[in-house]
């Protein structure tokens, strides 16, 4: 999967890719990553890619001049996604449907905003990972690069990893436990060693549903709620029996 940035740190992009999980898709060519210094795009001495906002207010803008100019000149597979608090907020969902694409471009916001001409007439969409500010888009960006690298085939060790985990199946994931058995007065709970893989994955989903109506009731509702399976599940490990 080709995948490029357009950031004003791309070595901030590229050593975070690096390592891990990522660094190793990039070695193996499952992911090509192309980051692109917006500043290429800007001309004067200073190569500025910001300026004031009409209409006065507080912090700088980024220009459109620079932005439209690296873009155009690189091509790169669409969608262009503008990362923004303004956008759309990115789930599981988004992951799996960027994952089915041969490649997408992700633009990382900086300063106070960046001129409505870009989001008008240059990217495809917004996206948001939360509602919340941080200073630039960069964190945004590594964050859906590595949700939806790691679904691609041959990224992870066990492909099976992807699919047990939290919003796979729109509840959170269920605890996990390893050695040893008993640490400090605790104990791993029976049906995880039982070995009775039937047992274990019914307290597992058991356990998920459970996490996500006390954490993420929001998820159950998105859902249609509980199934009358899910709910005769639950009422076979009575509240105390999960470790709740």
């Amino acid at each position: 999967m080709r995948v490029d940035v357009f950031t004003i740190f791309p070595a901030l992009v590229d050593t975070y890719t690096s390592v891990s999980l990522l660094g190793k898709a990039r070695e193996n060519k499952l992911l090509d990553l192309r980051c692109h210094d917006i500043r290429e795009g800007a001309t004067g001495r200073h190569r500025s890619v910001d300026d004031s906002p009409f209409g006065g207010g507080a912090g700088m803008v980024l220009k459109p001049e620079p932005i439209f100019k690296v873009v155009e000149s690189v091509a790169p597979p669409r969608p262009l996604i503008l990362m923004s608090p303004s956008g759309k907020r990115f789930d599981q969902v988004d992951a799996n449907a960027l994952a089915e694409l041969d490649g997408f471009s992700l633009l990382c916001g900086r300063y106070e905003g960046i001129d409505q001409r870009i989001i008008d007439h240059l990217v495809d969409r917004e996206i948001s990972i939360g509602d919340f500010v941080v200073s630039g888009g960069e964190i945004a960006a590594l964050t859906i690069i590595e949700a939806v690298i790691r679904l691609l085939p041959g990224v992870m060790g066990n492909e099976e990893s992807s699919v047990s985990e939290s919003f796979s199946d729109g509840l959170l994931e269920y605890p996990h436990y390893t050695r040893p058995r008993e640490f400090q007065g605790h104990i791993v709970p029976e049906e995880l060693i039982s070995g009775n893989h039937d047992s274990i994955a019914r307290w597992r989903k058991a356990k998920s549903l459970r996490t996500t109506i006390k954490n993420r009731p929001d998820l159950i509702a998105d859902r249609g709620g509980l199934s009358e399976e899910e709910q005769k599940l639950l009422e076979s490990f009575p509240e105390g029996e999960l470790g709740d």
